[in-house]
């Protein structure tokens, strides 16, 4: 059996796992042909290894690289990091937040980037709505099995995605949504992109566990500004050195790598 054949089995076997899927490899846990082909013999998806050439690159900068990676749709569309932006945020969105959010995604999809989200009702959801919308690609990375849309809303959302982007996850199929695997997913959010915008965020956002990763990943962080006394996590990670988005010429600007967070905080000394 090849190598991607065991690691699927090893993922299949352990729901995505990856703390029990590392521990299965350092044990050297043996699967026999049998096996193997009995947990992998019923998934309909794709699927992409850290073995396989078309693994995403940008993700090996992650914590706990994810080992398997299930999907439908165009792999391609990850393989460039420079080519790709995260945008997420609130699932309880503003209409300050929706609207702002409808505009720069439509901007960053009219200069040819793909958009990254996690399919969350909200922020995320919008700014997929609004990349299919303006005939851009998009990508959904879930937090619960590759064939399980979560939230059950979105799953219309879930459907156009699958035929005109790509949809992610490092769950096997049906893999129920569960609390923790959605921070993990969020690492896979962040990797995946040169720069993660934020478009609306609390002060206990899971928000903000996304841009600990990106952080992590070295990727830069942008933030629309809200008004004084909003409680908004954006004006907090802007005051901390976060990217302030304020317009076009910031958002070409960050799509360019003409600034940069370290720049920015090299400005602020």
């Amino acid at each position: 059996m090849k190598a991607h054949d065991i690691l699927v089995a090893l993922s299949v076997k352990y729901e995505g796992d990856f703390d029990a899927m590392h521990a299965a490899m350092v044990r050297k846990e043996d699967l026999s042909d049998e096996e193997i082909k009995r947990l992998t013999s019923s998934l309909r998806c794709k699927t992409t290894t850290i073995v396989d050439d078309d693994y995403p690159q940008s993700l090996r900068s992650v914590p706990k690289t994810p080992i398997v990676l299930y999907y439908y749709g165009d792999i391609s569309l990850v393989s460039d990091v420079d080519r790709c932006v995260s945008y997420i945020g609130s699932r309880d969105a503003s209409p300050y937040g929706l609207e702002t959010t409808e505009y720069f995604v439509r901007e960053i999809i009219n200069r040819g980037y793909v958009i990254v989200s996690g399919l969350a009702r909200g922020i995320d959801a919008a700014a997929a709505e609004t990349a299919l919308k303006n005939h851009g690609k998009t990508v959904a990375v879930l937090g619960s099995g590759i064939d399980v849309p979560y939230p059950s809303t979105s799953r219309d959302l879930y459907n156009r995605i699958k035929v005109n982007g790509l949809i992610l996850s490092e769950y096997p199929p049906g893999t129920e949504p569960r609390p923790h695997r959605f921070p993990a997913r969020n690492r896979i959010i962040a990797g995946l992109s040169s720069l993660t915008i934020v478009g609306e965020a609390g002060k206990m956002s899971g928000t903000l566990i996304t841009v600990g990763f990106a952080m992590y990943a070295g990727r830069d962080v942008a933030c629309i500004p809200y008004p004084c006394r909003s409680g908004s996590a954006c004006n907090s990670l802007i005051r901390d050195g976060a990217l302030l988005l304020d317009d076009i010429e910031d958002l070409d600007a960050y799509l360019k790598g003409e600034k940069t967070l370290t720049e920015n905080s090299e400005e602020d000394l």
